[in-house]
């Protein structure tokens, strides 16, 4: 017999793979009584197989069993190439029916069978097949270390599928259609916080990366075309990263002129004519190795990427930089070793939470290749411990290049799936619920100054207040138009400052509801003068109390940090109440309400000299009683600006 029996490469090609490299039998079966006609027709299908022509594989190979249907080599061959094709019940169908012929000499096909039968998600199926392989005596070295290898992602599959039943999860991830798939590959999508755009990288003659988008028109996406402007070039562009306003796009270029490794990151912006020439991020970010696979943060203060870089836990680990006030990106920093490991960490995604990260790992135990991850900050701004997404988004195959949406649970992803148009295509399904980011809304508009209009360029953050940690910092552009995420499923302070100006506050009560809508906000900012006056909306008492909440510390600090700037500025702070119950009482808490504030401001080193507190009561509504919104509006606390 010429040619043992085809393995798939999902096997070979596993950590043990070497050249030429073929199973060792247990023992043989009669060859010469096999049909000479089915043999030679069994070669050629072999040969063609060999080249990469599976479907004509497959016909010779059938061939040859209909010309001797005791022909084993035949069947654990078709096995083999059903298994390439990844259509696992047609493989495992087939080793069924060689093992049913002769369970010794067919014996060592136990493994690349219960590969098949972890492709289907039939994971106890699979192990019990190894286990019963590891328990026979001669397996070779090789075949014993892929079989633990397997076995030990199958152990963890079994758990994993214990500890997270899937309930009424349904994983139909579909293809987006021939707008955006084609025969060549598209991969790593990637779009604006609106959802409207979808940005990806296709590579075109299996050899050139250029950057497509296709907009979305109702529930439809329309043709793709290339991005216009000056991002595409004859060299290669990939893996890129749209911000969420839609403003910049990061991405990775390889052996360019201005390189300073193998592969940089680049940035390039949305001007009038269309996407800017690309400029290396510099040699601070960018290596003499590989950095590749960029994302920014929703607020574009954060980039994180991957990087073979000297120093790190392993092949490939996940670093982020930071955005300094200067508009200089920081030195890198590692993710650590509870993200980063001895094996390959990629394809970082940072939600527009800015509070989720996915990625790739070959470290991380997962079900046998490459399996996505993610890890959710803290309120202590610390990463916690990766958890796997679990099948069947991750499988015994390689999965990455996933983006999710700001509604938290729409996916796309890169997939070679059955349906695929050819190669890789891009795929949307929808994310079990206990692997969802926030779900988050987003509040644009422009911050002006009250008198005059005029656009101002400012700082807009987002803070959380139960944790009082800063989710996001945005800058606004020029003109003072600016664009913020906003993560349901919590109580935020929104403020917005320029020196100068007294600042802006807000808050946005989303810990227990789920509006739908985006906020548009436009912004005044009034310069600070005398009888300027703004309302502290993030100042918090309990009903009829005077102590101050933790909440209100965020807004507090703000307005030390607003005196510290302005030493020669004196404030009031007034205290205002709804007209339930008696004025005399009103008055009494709104008093002693405006107190508490002062007294606040005078801890954190406020001169009482430059603080007034004044109660008003009920007597200055700024909306009407007879409603509890109304009311809401008129419990408030203001500050005054009585010299300068």
């Amino acid at each position: 017999m010429k040619n043992r029996p085809l393995l798939q490469l999902t096997y070979t090609l596993l950590l043990f793979f070497i050249p030429g490299f073929y199973l060792h039998a247990f023992g043989q079966y009669d060859a010469a009584g096999i049909n000479k006609k089915a043999i030679v027709v069994y070669e050629k299908g072999i040969e063609k197989a060999q080249a990469g022509n599976y479907m004509e594989a497959i016909q010779l190979l059938q061939d040859a069993i209909q010309k001797d249907g005791r022909y084993i080599d035949a069947y654990l061959s078709l096995g083999g190439v059903y298994g390439q094709l990844k259509e696992y019940k047609q493989s495992t169908g087939y080793y069924e029916k060689a093992f049913a012929l002769d369970s010794n000499y067919t014996a060592d096909y136990q493994l690349p069978y219960a590969i098949n039968l972890a492709g289907m998600g039939e994971f106890e199926k699979a192990a019990n097949s190894l286990q019963s392989l590891l328990s026979r005596p001669g397996v070779g070295s090789n075949t014993r270390k892929a079989s633990e290898y397997r076995l030990k992602a199958f152990n963890f599959a079994i758990e994993y599928a214990k500890a997270h039943p899937a309930r009424n999860y349904v994983f139909a991830p579909y293809n987006l259609g021939d707008s955006i798939n084609t025969n060549e590959s598209e991969y790593f999508p990637s779009m604006p916080v609106d959802g409207k755009t979808l940005i990806f990288t296709r590579r075109l003659n299996n050899y050139n990366e250029d950057f497509f988008a296709s907009h979305k028109r109702d529930t439809t996406w329309g043709k793709a075309f290339r991005l216009n402007g000056s991002i595409n070039t004859p060299q290669n562009e990939g893996a890129q990263s749209i911000s969420q306003d839609g403003n910049w796009l990061v991405f990775t270029g390889c052996n360019r002129p201005d390189g300073f490794g193998s592969c940089d990151l680049y940035i390039s912006y949305q001007t009038n004519e269309g996407w800017s020439e690309a400029i290396n991020l510099g040699g601070k970010i960018n290596s003499d190795q590989w950095d590749s696979q960029p994302c920014l943060s929703p607020d574009k203060r954060d980039l994180y990427f991957s990087s073979r870089r000297f120093g790190g836990y392993g092949g490939s680990d996940l670093y982020v930089s930071h955005l300094g006030p200067t508009g200089k990106w920081s030195e890198p920093e590692n993710l650590g070793p509870q993200i980063n490991t001895a094996g390959d960490e990629t394809s970082p995604f940072i939600h527009a939470d800015n509070q989720t990260l996915y990625f790739a790992s070959t470290g991380l135990q997962g079900y046998g290749e490459e399996d996505l991850f993610l890890v959710r900050k803290g309120n202590d701004g610390k990463w916690g411990q990766p958890k796997n997404l679990g099948y069947p988004i991750n499988t015994i195959s390689h999965e990455g290049t996933l983006f999710i949406a700001s509604d938290g649970k729409t996916a796309y992803y890169a997939s070679d799936r059955s349906d695929t148009k050819g190669g890789l295509d891009i795929y949307q399904f929808e994310l079990r619920e206990d692997i969802r980011p926030a779900r988050t809304l987003w509040v644009k508009g422009k911050v002006y100054d009250k008198n005059t209009s005029t656009g101002l360029p400012s700082t807009v953050e987002l803070i959380d207040l139960a944790s009082r940690q800063t989710i996001s910092r945005v800058q606004t552009d020029e003109t003072g138009n600016y664009m913020i995420t906003l993560p349901v499923g919590k109580d935020y302070a929104f403020n917005v400052a320029r020196r100068g100006y007294l600042f802006y506050s807000d808050n946005y009560s989303l810990k227990d509801r789920s509006p739908d809508s985006t906020y548009n906000k436009d912004i005044p900012l009034q310069p600070i003068a005398i009888n300027a006056t703004i309302v502290l909306r993030n100042i918090f008492f309990d009903f009829n109390k005077y102590e101050l909440k933790p909440e209100s510390q965020v807004e507090l600090d703000k307005v030390v940090q607003l005196l510290q700037e302005n030493p020669t500025v004196k404030i009031q702070i007034e205290g205002y109440t709804d007209n339930v119950g008696k004025a005399a009482d009103n008055q009494k808490l709104s008093e002693n309400r405006a107190k508490a504030v002062v007294s606040y401001l005078n801890s954190k080193g406020i001169s009482l000299a430059r603080l007034i507190a004044k109660g008003f009561g009920a007597t200055q509504p700024v909306a009407a009683n007879s409603t509890e919104q109304g009311r809401a509006q008129n419990r408030r606390t203001e500050l005054k600006i009585v010299a300068k």
